[in-house]
């Protein structure tokens, strides 16, 4: 897979969420920036689900070479988090293992444009086939993650594994960025209160700058 290409061919972005609420913020966000063609797409909600589509979607010609981002809500394990408050993952945490985002500075720095005044944290994104709750959060973040979501990790996993360069210096460019909905004295009482998050909603919609921002970087000569 190349990762130099011309004007005339612009390797696509792939954004990957697990619920309607998530698409339909990523895809109310201004698109004007975009280098190449984006797409959004909702995998339903667990890392089965998000394998199954990321790999579908990787399958298909147009969308074979993209960068991926997982984005959407999640909960912070870290002391002081509140909803609305950004996550940008240095790595993604599974049963199969770490994967290492890339160019995750940039990212950070980008966020803080797009989204000003929202705090930014950067760490390790766990994964999970379930909602986490008490003592299941103290461990977590006693092992040194800083937030958890069901589909990160399985979506970016996934994505390295349909790229023939694995995890090499070339690999494909894959990112984990997340808002904030239930945080240790925040907790979630069910999932359909994220409906209500209308603070966390407004700041995924306004973080696709971002991911432009990040995707045209990848754009640029590597030397």
């Amino acid at each position: 897979m190349g990762r130099e290409p011309g004007p005339e061919a612009t390797p696509p972005l792939l954004i990957v969420c697990a619920l309607g609420i998530e698409r339909f913020a990523l895809r109310g966000g201004d698109h004007a920036g975009a280098a190449g063609p984006v797409t959004v797409v909702r995998t339903g909600m667990g890392p089965h689900r998000a394998r199954r589509a990321v790999s579908r979607t990787l399958g298909e010609e147009r969308w074979r070479d993209a960068a991926v981002i997982a984005s959407g809500f999640c909960a912070g394990l870290a002391p002081g988090m509140h909803p609305g408050d950004l996550v940008v993952a240095d790595e993604t945490r599974g049963p199969d293992g770490a994967t290492l985002c890339t160019s995750t500075e940039l990212l950070v720095k980008a966020l803080a444009k797009a989204a000003p005044g929202r705090a930014v944290h950067t760490g390790p994104l766990t994964g999970s086939d379930h909602v986490v709750r008490g003592p299941e959060r103290i461990a977590l973040r006693a092992g040194g993650a800083i937030a958890v979501d069901m589909e990160s990790a399985a979506t970016l996993r996934t994505a390295r594994a349909a790229d023939a360069l694995g995890d090499g210096p070339d690999a494909r460019p894959v990112a984990a960025v997340r808002v904030v909905v239930d945080a240790p004295e925040h907790e979630l009482v069910r999932i359909g209160t994220v409906r209500g998050g209308i603070s966390a909603f407004r700041v995924l919609r306004a973080v696709l700058p971002a991911f432009f921002e990040w995707h045209r970087s990848l754009l640029l000569p590597r030397r």
